[in-house]
């Protein structure tokens, strides 16, 4: 018979031998990702058309790895002017980090005129698209204007959809309601189960799958394989959106994702089609979509609330550019009703 004082010696050993083991999931730290269970992959469908492994866990908190912060911009012709392609951190900063960034350019075919650049990182924010009562119209949504006080303690941005139906050519769907038909080829900003975001060819780049929970299309895309998409034109005044007043140059927005994964969204005054393509390219876009144009509809905003878990308003909100028609207030209108997206911290509540 083995001692009770060996025994107990062998526990203490197993024990010590067991904790010194690589990849023993004791609260252990890994690649900057805490959790409390060993992950776990399934096969589900991403932002491609090809199966990808989807990482997954029983974690009861993860510390979130952020995207390397973008780089600077360079002017289109001459020198910068002041800040020109400078990014600076604004809004809500997730777990004290900043996730979105700003930065504006002069517009190549306008003198004077200024673009706004924003780029996105998806690793810290969620992504959700928000219906109208006229855009898409009709039903009854869960996620619609006025952003609730549960939405707005962790809203960092909010900005503009696409066009009216059937103008935008394309379909919506959100909420597990297919209001129009998604068409096969057409530019597609799709949010998945888990927050993520991307913009693609519809059927060539994103598909229906089970982790898709929101698509919002809009005609087709504008830049494709990181260059703007051939037959462009600067005199265009109907192919991509009826304009006010008939002429090429209006208010127009746009949003893309780049190589690696962070979204863009570019707007500003007098912009040809051509020019919003341009400065998607510029902002690192490989694949974009134009959304709203015309002055009224293109509104983006950032909120910055005093405490990283503080109401997100009206009275903490700004707009990209000081020119936007719109307000920060807009989102938070009850009357306000077309669709527009918001992205919200990660990780915070």
């Amino acid at each position: 018979m083995v001692p009770i004082v060996a025994i107990f010696a062998f526990m203490i050993l197993a024990a010590v031998t067991l904790s010194a083991v690589p990849g023993a999931s004791f609260g252990s730290h890994t690649a900057g990702v805490s959790t409390h269970r060993e992950p776990r992959y399934r096969l589900a469908r991403g932002a491609g058309s090809q199966s990808v492994l989807i990482r997954t866990t029983l974690a009861t908190s993860t510390r979130l790895s952020p995207l390397p912060p973008p780089q600077t911009l360079s002017p289109f012709t001459g020198a910068a002017a002041t800040g020109d392609g400078l990014w600076r951190p604004v809004g809500r900063a997730v777990n004290g980090i900043s996730a979105v960034y700003e930065t504006n350019l002069k517009i190549p075919d306008e003198p004077g005129a200024i673009a706004g650049i924003v780029w996105m990182d998806m690793r810290l924010l969620r992504a959700t698209l928000y219906s109208g009562s006229i855009s898409p119209g009709g039903l009854t949504w869960k996620f619609t204007a006025p952003v609730q006080p549960a939405a707005a303690k962790t809203l960092v941005v909010a900005f503009n959809g696409g066009f009216k139906f059937p103008a935008s050519r394309g379909g919506y769907l959100s909420e597990g309601k297919l209001v129009f038909p998604l068409r096969v080829g057409a530019a597609s900003l799709v949010i998945f189960k888990n927050g993520s975001a991307t913009v693609g060819q519809w059927g060539r780049d994103v598909t229906m799958g089970p982790t898709v929970v929101a698509v919002r299309q809009n005609l087709d895309l504008l830049v494709d394989h990181g260059q703007p998409v051939p037959g462009l034109s600067h005199y265009d005044t109907s192919a991509w959106g009826s304009t006010l007043g008939g002429i090429p140059n209006v208010w127009r927005s746009g949003v893309g994702v780049t190589a690696n994964g962070a979204l863009v969204y570019v707007a500003g005054p007098s912009l040809t089609v051509v020019d919003l393509a341009d400065l998607l390219v510029r902002a690192g876009a490989i694949r974009a979509m134009e959304l709203d144009i015309n002055p009224y509809w293109t509104i983006f905003a950032d909120y910055s609330p005093s405490t990283p878990t503080g109401i997100a308003a009206p009275s903490n909100g700004v707009d990209l550019l000081a020119g936007m028609t719109g307000s920060p207030a807009r989102f938070f209108e009850l009357s306000w009703a077309r669709d527009f997206i918001t992205m919200s911290a990660r990780g915070v509540s």
